[in-house]
């Protein structure tokens, strides 16, 4: 069985640690930033919506645990009402590599939609990059849908630089 429970301060500094460094490496390999910014830019994102870090209005920060109590994971979720319908967004969801495929992210997520009716949220949003393969094929699997899809093209400099 896979549960949630509310994130304790201990737990919060590891996981924004991790989340920052995580974000900063996702954005790394999907071209968005660059290499040498991307620790920098990720912790002004993380300071932006996290300013009050555990009592951040709207945050909802949970740990996920295994059987047997074992913490396995974090998830992130922010309830958002800019556009009148109050919505959930799932900023981040990290298994702890030692306990991944073993279904717990795929429970976490079932285990948060009463948390998230509760909250009277209409829907869970959430962003994966396109590489996140696996990722991309659990929320398929759990019923999320393609609202848009970014693209790019590189462009290369005059002479092949």
């Amino acid at each position: 069985m896979t549960t949630l429970a509310p994130m304790h301060q201990e737990a919060f500094v590891e996981f924004q640690r991790n989340a920052i460094k995580g974000y900063a490496r996702q954005n790394v390999e999907s071209g968005r930033w660059p290499a040498e910014r991307a620790l920098e830019l990720s912790r002004a994102e993380y300071q932006r919506l996290l300013p009050d870090g555990l009592a951040t209005k709207d945050a909802h920060l949970f740990e996920i645990y295994g059987p047997e109590e074992i913490p396995v994971g974090s998830l992130w979720l922010a309830v958002q009402r800019s556009t009148g319908t109050p919505a959930g967004y799932v900023f981040n969801v990290e298994i702890a590599e030692q306990y991944r495929r073993r279904g717990h992210a795929k429970r976490a997520f079932e285990a948060l939609e009463p948390i998230c009716r509760d909250l009277g949220l209409a829907f869970i949003a959430l962003n994966v990059f396109a590489f996140n393969t696996p990722a991309r094929r659990l929320y398929e699997a759990l019923g999320y849908e393609v609202t848009a899809i970014s693209m790019r093209k590189g462009l290369q400099r005059d002479g092949g630089v």
